[in-house]
């Protein structure tokens, strides 16, 4: 007991208490794309065909590792210089996201859908971008030995903005039209600015200087026959494209790596896409969602967290994820039982807190595997690339969840769901019995 305790300390500690605050600004757009806006396109009218397409504007979640590389090696003219590197990428990413949603607080998505997708997709590519520097910022900040907390606190913090944008913005709709809801949630991402200015930037680790010197060989070597400004974008483009990427494949096993993270949180996104859809359809009302699924469920989401952060410094990251995985299908198979039962709201309660353990769990497990295998000198490009494979299937597999949601009932959506993440845990099995940790682990 008290060795768990002594790991828990770290969460006192002034870097962690940064990325909490970080991991707010991080979540809080995420539900405006996702279940706050399925409800109120749902109470708008529109299909659930058409509501499970809109996860398609989340899709710059899945593709950010594509600009991922000008966010790690382009300095912002002043910004950089006041700022830091990370710092000003960061609070310019939070001004564009404000500016965002509140574009798309304006939209009518009954009477114009193609706005209302417009706003909602730059939404998601301000918020994927300001995901690429937080991430970077989290990894660089902190030891190996802390990325567990880091993890922990990361899940609190994101979890925090969601149910701002969840719960908040469910009580406020159930006061205010839709589109005042959105412009106060636009204002909330002050949060994530006022943290970004009160914050240290990272230092710059040996392997950073190291990438930085092979750039500048590589540009003297093309400088012999290529002007001097292409040697130094060519050079540029090897750095911080070509290179991440190559360091990234010549580890052992890192394409069955790139599956797994693919498939791992697969069950709990198709379940996510229908899940605001599935509690208004049992006859749950907003407030009832807010207070349940947010509010309740908030204090759940926390100790899964917070758990799957010491379990990971206590027995390591792939058995975490084994043990997580298998309890994240059992949490998923609780929302069959919901819809068996109907509406009830302690039944609803005893769900809520299945599913958001177990996701707590598994995604601080998730959180910590997905840093462990970034090279700090190319930190932003990698981690989007390998976060980007997880949204992948929340955002794109995850599409046909509403067609699929009517085509059979609810008990057998859910069951769909649990079975999605099965394939993940198989290859999770074979990454531990095929690989060493540190021959997929990245050279820091």
């Amino acid at each position: 007991m008290k060795t768990w305790l002594s790991s828990a300390k770290i969460y006192a500690d002034r870097r962690i208490l940064v990325i909490l605050f970080l991991g707010f600004s991080s979540g809080l757009p995420l539900l405006l794309v996702f279940s706050t806006l399925s409800i109120w396109l749902k109470v708008e009218g529109v299909s659930l065909t058409a509501i499970g397409l809109f996860s398609l504007v989340r899709t710059p979640y899945t593709f950010k590792f594509l600009w991922a590389p000008v966010i790690d090696k382009v300095s912002l003219p002043v910004i950089t210089k006041l700022l830091g590197r990370r710092r000003g990428w960061a609070l310019v990413t939070q001004a564009v996201l404000m500016a965002s949603i509140f574009g798309l607080a304006s939209t009518n998505p009954a009477q114009a859908p193609w706005a209302t997708a417009f706003y909602a997709l730059c939404v998601a590519f301000s918020s994927a971008s300001q995901d690429i520097v937080i991430d970077a910022y989290r990894v660089e900040v902190l030891a190996d030995d802390e990325q567990g907390a880091g993890a922990g606190a990361i899940v609190l913090g994101y979890r925090m903005g969601m149910l701002c944008a969840g719960a908040g913005a469910l009580w406020l709709a159930a006061a205010f039209p839709w589109n005042e809801v959105y412009a106060i949630m636009g204002g909330l991402v002050v949060v994530g600015m006022a943290t970004i200015l009160l914050a240290k930037e990272p230092e710059t680790g040996a392997s950073v200087q190291q990438a930085q010197a092979e750039e500048a060989r590589i540009a003297r070597h093309l400088a012999a026959g290529t002007p001097a400004w292409l040697a130094r974008l060519l050079a540029w483009i090897y750095e911080g494209v070509t290179a991440p990427f190559k360091d990234f494949m010549t580890r052992s096993g890192w394409a069955w790596a790139l599956a797994f993270i693919a498939l791992y949180k697969l069950g709990e996104s198709y379940l996510g896409v229908m899940a605001g859809p599935f509690y208004v359809a049992l006859g749950f009302s907003t407030v009832e969602i807010a207070n349940v699924t947010k509010v309740f469920g908030l204090g759940a989401i926390i100790a899964g967290g917070l758990i799957g952060g010491i379990m990971v410094s206590r027995i390591g990251i792939l058995r975490s994820l084994m043990i997580c995985g298998v309890l994240q299908i059992a949490g998923t198979l609780m929302f069959a039982v919901q819809a068996k039962v109907g509406h009830s709201v302690p039944m609803l309660m005893v769900t809520i807190t299945a599913e958001n353990v177990t996701s707590g769990m598994a995604t601080s497990a998730f959180v910590a595997y997905l840093s462990s295998l970034c090279n700090q000198a190319y930190t932003a490009t990698q981690y989007a690339l390998l976060s980007g494979l997880t949204a992948f299937s929340r955002d794109v597999l995850a599409a046909s969840s509403g067609w699929a949601a009517e085509q059979v009932d609810w008990v057998g959506f859910f069951l769909i769901s649990a079975v999605a993440a099965v394939p993940g845990l198989f290859i999770l099995v074979w990454i531990m019995r095929r690989f060493r940790p540190e021959e997929m682990n990245a050279k820091s």
